[in-house]
């Protein structure tokens, strides 16, 4: 595809091949066997739509290329057989939890996990492995890594090298070249196995009809080649002649010195280059409106786990002044049977803010509609492959209802969607700018003004107002609205019936490329419960409430496999929770106290916090409680630092500011405990900083303490991993 400059602005035409390409494209095709023939598998295990993605679009290139793909979700095992492939498999896997597979691959990891499996069980399966995990958090890709690992253990080989993607710094960064490389190493893999089967002959007559047969519409279709790569410049266009005219070097570098790149405009030398741009996506959804009762209106019933519960109190924790604001909610679960231990999480529901679906609504064109109720159907004779109705979208339901609690319109649009969108767009210069941000030579553009500012499908539409795409385009591209997940800060044997969390109100202030807006989830909380909100030290009005007058949500346990406290009480802990990284200990804490009542005798392991914060009269959370455990001899050890804080005395110049710091103060301490000892060591809070500074730190405690260079010292905190001895609970 090329962009071709006209007189309207800039639109996209197919561009034939030139000599040159074709005569590559015959050599390339040599050997491999026809159409036909090039017949590989895809298979995805993904947890939150990413790794899908990625497979379809691997799945839709895939046709471009001519080849034939087959695609299955690895949790679909009835509709493959890897035992048994004789097809290239191409996997694409994701990581969640702390480093696991994600559900829709577990049923498979256990299937090939199988120890009695003998060492030649793939032998005759080739495969390559797309890994995609964040460097923001430990075992980066491993989800991907223990599929690799055991599929060469049991005799299988790559026919193409393991690509490692990282959310952390943008998955296309690897993807994309990645997939661009796929092509070949199949070409390589079928003409490998055309020769093994002796079918050269055959699949090369087979290329050669099929080289003539495309030869001979590119010529046909030459007279449609208005613009040629090295044409495609920053340009006007003579529309009265014909002519294209480049600008020369020196309006250009004008235009740089004036111009500054934003989300809506670009710069030399993006702005004068030709794209390399994504093919439009498949259309695959039909969505209709219609005037008739709704049906299938309610949020996700006991089937997906969750109970209404209400909000028995709402605290705020910090001063007003505070950097930060951070809340307590207390939840009153003792009519809904939910059982808990410290270190748990819980998934709570959210929806879209109402105003930016009636923004969204008016946006489309749609608000007269929006109680319509809405039905989606596959569109017939759609060249998506595995095409399939998305299972969050119910049927029935008005468009208000999907737009508000089904989909996450806040989402940043992948470049597939940038892609599609672009083809909606009226305004020439409003489409060239989208085609240059889903575009390979426009992915710094991406990074910077889209993924890395949090820009949303509204945001895009504020800045490209000729965009109008159509409702199923939507469907098609947003994903799931994911709950939010937030760890228990309570143990129900000191507060029955009851649970706490505690969160950040998260807020993004306003810059070029969209409004100040708070998270969706920490904002809709505050909102939800600014009724029954009261500061510190104040009793919360909710206790004079009825139950049916206190806010509600919807949430469902969601049970950690290892983040608990030791089974054995006398086994010493170190926890790390800078902020709001200290709700589980808060639990832990909770928990550990009432155990020590109820056993004197017992014999308990040391327990050990490092906490940190800003300012110690401003934003010191829970510490009352901490002190309190200090004092009890429930904490043996409190150790907190201050950030923000002004040293209050001569000689403290060098004070600890993070965990980090005082975690290297207690070196020798941290060392015994869990390389003597055999403790345990737990980490909360933010991944992208503090839970690598945290890392960082322990791998100089240990290279100190036993005299080894930093791979050893690696290969140790790996073993603690593995024992499960060093365990995280972070975020991004």
């Amino acid at each position: 595809m090329l962009l071709k400059a006209c007189q309207c602005g800039i639109q996209y035409v197919t561009r034939p091949k030139t000599g040159l390409e074709l005569s590559f494209i015959k050599s390339s095709f040599h050997n491999m066997p026809c159409v036909a023939a090039a017949h590989f598998l895809i298979l995805y295990g993904s947890q939150r739509g990413q790794a899908q993605s990625i497979a379809e679009e691997i799945c839709q290139q895939a046709a471009e290329r001519g080849f034939t793909a087959d695609i299955s979700c690895l949790s679909n095992q009835d509709k493959y057989n890897v035992d048994s492939e004789i097809r290239p498999v191409v996997f694409v896997v994701s990581t969640t939890g702390d480093g696991d597979p994600p559900d829709t691959a577990q049923k498979f990891v256990r299937k090939i996990k199988n120890k009695s499996l003998p060492q030649d069980h793939f032998s005759s399966l080739h495969y390559a492995l797309l890994a995609l995990g964040d460097t923001n958090y430990a075992n980066f890709c491993n989800g991907g890594k223990i599929i690799d690992s055991r599929l060469q253990q049991l005799g299988a080989k790559h026919f193409y090298a393991t690509g490692y993607a990282d959310d952390g710094t943008g998955l296309e960064v690897v993807v994309d070249p990645w997939i661009e490389g796929l092509w070949d190493a199949l070409k390589k893999t079928f003409s490998s196995m055309a020769t093994s089967n002796q079918q050269g002959t055959d699949l090369r007559d087979c290329i050669q009809d099929n080289y003539h047969k495309t030869a001979s519409d590119q010529e046909k279709n030459k007279s449609d080649l208005e613009v040629d790569l090295h044409l495609l410049k920053l340009s006007e266009v003579d529309s009265q002649k014909g002519k294209t005219i480049t600008s020369d070097s020196s309006d250009a570098e004008t235009l740089s010195t004036t111009l500054v790149a934003s989300l809506k405009q670009s710069v030399p030398p993006l702005s004068e280059s030709a794209l390399n741009v994504p093919a439009f996506p498949a259309s695959y959804l039909e969505v209709l409106l219609e005037q008739a009762p709704k049906e299938g209106e309610t949020l996700p019933s006991d089937k997906d786990g969750y109970r209404e519960v209400s909000i028995s109190k709402a605290v705020q924790l910090t001063q007003d002044d505070a950097v930060k604001s951070a809340i307590l909610l207390e939840l009153d679960i003792s009519e809904q049977n939910i059982a808990y231990q410290p270190g748990d999480a819980f998934d709570i529901l959210c929806p879209n803010r109402a105003s930016e679906v009636e923004e969204l609504l008016l946006r489309l064109d749609l608000q007269t509609q929006k109680n319509c109720a809405v039905q989606v159907n596959l569109l017939k004779n759609s060249s998506k492959k595995a095409a399939k109705v998305p299972l969050h979208i119910p049927q029935n339901a008005s468009l208000q209802f999907i737009l508000t609690w089904c989909l996450e319109i806040r989402s940043t649009p992948k470049k597939a969607f940038v892609r599609a969108l672009a083809d909606f767009t009226q305004n020439g210069s409003e489409k060239r700018r989208l085609l240059e941000l889903c575009s390979k030579e426009g992915s710094a553009d991406y990074n910077s003004f889209v993924r890395d500012a949090n820009v949303c499908l509204l945001d895009l539409l504020r800045a490209f107002p000729s965009c109008l795409p159509p409702l199923s385009l939507l469907f098609e591209h947003l994903p799931k609205l994911q709950p939010r997940a937030y760890s228990a800060a309570s143990s129900s044997l000191q507060h029955p019936g009851k649970v706490h969390f505690v969160f950040n109100v998260v807020e993004f202030p306003a810059c070029p490329e969209h409004p100040a807006r708070t998270g969706l989830c920490t904002g809709w909380l505050a909102d939800h419960i600014s009724s029954i909100l009261r500061p510190p030290g104040t009793v919360p009005a909710s206790e004079h409430l009825g139950t049916s007058a206190l806010p509600k949500v919807h949430v469902r346990p969601r049970p950690s496999s290892t983040f608990h406290l030791p089974a054995d009480l006398s086994v010493p802990v170190v926890m790390v929770g800078p902020g709001t990284g200290v709700a589980p200990f808060i639990g832990f804490l909770q928990q550990r106290e009432k155990e020590r009542e109820a056993n004197h005798e017992g014999t308990f392991g040391d327990t050990w916090l490092f906490f940190g914060c800003r300012h110690k009269n401003k934003d010191f959370l829970f510490r009352e409680e901490l002190e309190r455990f200090a004092h009890n001899g429930t904490l043996s050890h409190l150790i907190v630092c201050f950030s923000r804080d002004e040293p209050d005395a001569v000689g403290t110049i060098n004070r600890p500011t993070y965990v980090q710091h005082n975690l290297r103060l207690h070196a020798e301490n941290i060392a015994s405990i869990l390389l003597k000892d055999k403790g345990c060591l737990y980490v909360c809070g933010d991944a992208k900083n503090m839970a690598k500074d945290v890392n960082d730190t322990l791998l100089e405690i240990i290279g100190n303490e036993l005299q080894i260079d930093k791979l050893d010292a690696m290969k140790t905190v790996a073993g603690l991993r593995e024992e499960k001895r060093y365990l995280q609970d972070i975020w991004s």
